[in-house]
C-alpha cells in the first residue's frame, strides 16, 4: 500500500458515519477553509525559512487538506481525490505543449502568453467569463489582499496598462501620500480609508516594477519587527523591567540597539 493510499483510507475511517471522528464529520468546503489558508501559509513560512523538515510536515498539513476535501466530495457523490489527480495532471499537459507535445515557444512570453490563453479557454469552458470576458477574469476574490493587487496589476500590464519606466511609479508614491495628508487634514475618516487602500496598491506597483513579490517582502519586514521587538523585550528582562514600566525613549535606544545588533 502507497502512503496516498494510507492516507485516504485513514481519511475514509475518520469520516466514517458510524465510527468516524465526529469533529470530521461536522465538516464541509466552507469550514475547512481557514485550516486550508492557514496550512498554505505555513508551507510558505516553512520554505521562506529554509527549514527542510518543518516544510516536509507542512506539505503533510497541506495535503491532508486537499484529501479531506475530496473526502467530502467523495461522499456527496461529487468527486474523489483520483478525479483531483487526474484533473491537474490534465491541465499540466494541456498547459505544457511544448513539453508534452509538438509547440515550440522561442521565449518566456511566448510560453507564458499561451499559458494565459490557455487559462482563458478554460474559464470560457467552464462558463466563468460572465463579466464580459474580462483579462481580469479569473482572479480570486478572497487572495490576500497585497497577492490580489499584485496580479490584477500584471494582468492589466500585459495589455500595455503599465507605466514603462519606474520613474513616474515613484512620481505616483508622492501623489498618493500627498493625498492622504491631505485626507487626513480633512477629518474625513471615510476619505482617509480610501487614500490608504490607493497608496497600498500603488507600493505594490512599485515593488512589482523593482520585481519584488510585494507579499513576501511585507512577511519578511513582519519577521524583521518581531527579531527586534523581541530583542527589546529581552534586553529589559535582563535589566528587571517590563514594556510597561519603559519610556518610549528608552524602547527607541534599544531597538536602534536591535537594528545594529541583528543586522551584524
Amino acid at each position: 500500500m502507497t502512503n496516498i493510499q494510507r492516507l485516504l483510507d485513514i481519511m475514509a475511517r475518520l469520516r466514517d458515519p458510524e465510527t468516524g471522528c465526529p469533529w470530521d464529520l461536522r465538516q464541509d468546503f466552507a469550514s475547512l477553509v481557514p485550516y486550508t489558508l492557514e496550512e498554505a501559509y505555513e508551507v510558505a513560512d516553512a520554505a521562506e525559512r529554509g527549514d527542510i523538515p518543518d516544510l516536509r510536515d507542512e506539505l503533510g498539513d497541506l495535503l491532508l487538506q486537499v484529501v479531506f476535501h475530496s473526502r467530502i466530495a467523495e461522499d456527496r457523490g461529487l468527486f474523489t481525490f483520483e478525479d483531483v489527480a487526474g484533473a491537474i495532471s490534465e491541465k499540466l499537459i494541456r498547459r505544457h505543449p511544448h513539453v508534452f507535445g509538438e509547440a515550440v515557444f522561442e521565449t518566456d512570453a511566448e510560453r507564458h502568453a499561451y499559458w494565459e490563453s490557455s487559462k482563458l479557454e478554460e474559464r470560457r469552458e467552464k462558463g466563468k467569463t460572465a463579466d464580459g470576458d474580462s483579462v481580469l477574469s479569473g482572479i480570486a476574490a478572497n487572495l490576500p489582499a497585497l497577492v490580489a493587487a499584485q496580479k490584477l496589476q500584471k494582468r492589466a500590464a500585459r495589455y500595455g496598462f503599465d507605466w514603462p519606466e519606474i520613474g513616474p511609479v515613484f512620481d505616483k508614491v508622492r501623489e498618493e501620500l500627498a493625498e492622504l495628508e491631505a485626507a487626513r487634514a480633512s477629518g474625513e475618516q471615510s476619505h482617509i480609508h480610501e487614500e490608504i487602500g490607493d497608496l497600498l496598491f500603488v507600493l505594490v506597483n512599485l515593488a512589482r516594477h523593482l520585481e519584488v513579490d510585494a507579499e513576501t517582502a511585507l512577511r519578511n519586514g513582519n519577521r524583521k519587527f518581531v527579531r527586534r521587538f523581541r530583542y527589546i523585550e529581552e534586553q529589559l528582562a535582563v535589566r528587571g523591567k517590563t514594556l510597561a514600566e519603559s519610556t518610549l525613549a528608552e524602547l527607541d535606544a534599544l531597538w536602534d540597539e536591535a537594528k545594529r545588533s541583528l543586522s551584524e
